[in-house]
């Protein structure tokens, strides 16, 4: 979908970072389901472009990769990269908080063991790295933000905290960005305005229906698990496996989410919150770990079926979005990009 180098390349740790624990916990066609859900998802596809949002889910892996390495014994290098992976985030997006809440909520419930060495050691080194960004605030008043809103902005007005919670039931769902649904006009396809008409109509509808779809079914499972979790949210609870603790994970994520949005002088929109994306498939994962014992077939053919979808959905985008068109190629749009923001003198 017209992504570049760099971008690339953080995705595909940050698939790697997540797959090292996917798979110690399920089975390899499971795996394989994260791997379509993930990698082939237009919520990580459709945001592959330079900017800020992009580089998110490799803190979500790292984030996610050593809170699981601490889970049963603390570690220097882990609590080390668990709080860079914190402090990583804020140095590119508001949405930090989320990480930070919940691992407030990891060390709470006895989630992670931490070593306090390695985690102070992570805090100095975001620390000594802000020290250029704080000199040029200080210098530059160019740079400071002013708003109309304040910090407890989401917990006076519930919809930024219910359109928050809605976000996270729709990462788990194929219900994308309306931008993907509404905006491809299929001229590439043809130039027949009643048939272009027809095909954007049937798109809508096909991507709504199966949309609305899949998010009750993702709203069921984690209503499901939210009841088989739900008694054992309080530390002096056991954890009984990985897929107890990888649920309760998913349940600190929902946390972080509300406190953050409950704080946030903004209304967060699905890019202030695609970090937490790839956590939103763990009640599907578990799901999937159930069906695929069960009726295998079934779940190598919806697997296939899913994967298809995706590509068709991740065509069109790249074809014909509001940040993707055939008519331009991506350096023609890099170039442009660095013109207007002042970066490449015009030619």
């Amino acid at each position: 979908m017209g992504s570049n180098g760099p971008v690339n390349c953080i995705e595909l740790v940050s698939f790697l970072l997540f797959d090292a624990v996917i798979k110690c916990i399920f089975s390899q066609p499971v795996r394989l389901a994260f791997m379509v859900l993930y990698w082939l998802n237009p919520w990580l596809l459709y945001d592959s472009l330079m900017y800020n949002p992009s580089y998110l889910c490799f803190f979500t892996a790292l984030h996610f990769w050593s809170a699981f390495k601490m889970r049963h014994q603390a570690s220097f290098i882990y609590s080390f990269l668990h709080v860079v992976a914190i402090g990583g985030t804020m140095q590119l997006h508001y949405s930090w908080p989320v990480l930070a809440v919940m691992s407030m909520y990891l060390f709470y419930r006895r989630m992670i063991h931490i070593s306090w060495v390695g985690a102070i050691s992570g805090g100095l080194a975001i620390v000594a790295s802000l020290i250029p960004y704080l000199q040029e605030y200080m210098a530059n008043d160019s740079i400071s933000r002013e708003s109309d809103r304040y910090i407890g902005y989401g917990a006076v007005h519930v919809y930024p905290v219910l359109k928050a919670v809605l976000y996270w039931l729709r990462y788990g769902s194929t219900l994308f960005s309306n931008r993907i649904i509404t905006d491809a006009s299929f001229d590439w396809l043809t130039t027949v305005s009643w048939l272009q008409m027809v095909i954007q109509y049937c798109w809508q509808a096909v991507l709504f229906v199966v949309g609305a779809i899949t998010v009750v079914v993702s709203a069921k499972l984690n209503w499901k698990y939210w009841k088989v979790i739900k008694p054992t949210i309080k530390r002096q609870h056991v954890i009984e496996d990985d897929t107890h603790w990888l649920l309760l994970f998913a349940l600190a994520t929902v946390i972080g989410i509300i406190v953050s949005a409950m704080l946030s002088p903004i209304t967060f929109s699905y890019w202030h919150l695609i970090l937490t994306y790839p956590l939103a498939l763990i009640p599907l994962l578990v799901k999937a770990q159930s069906w695929q014992q069960k009726k295998p077939e079934r779940f190598t053919q919806l697997l296939l079926g899913l994967a298809g979808f995706f590509l068709i959905i991740n065509l069109v985008a790249s074809h014909d979005s509001d940040k993707y068109s055939y008519k331009v190629n991506y350096a023609d749009q890099v170039e442009s990009r660095l013109i207007d923001i002042g970066l490449q003198p015009q030619q």
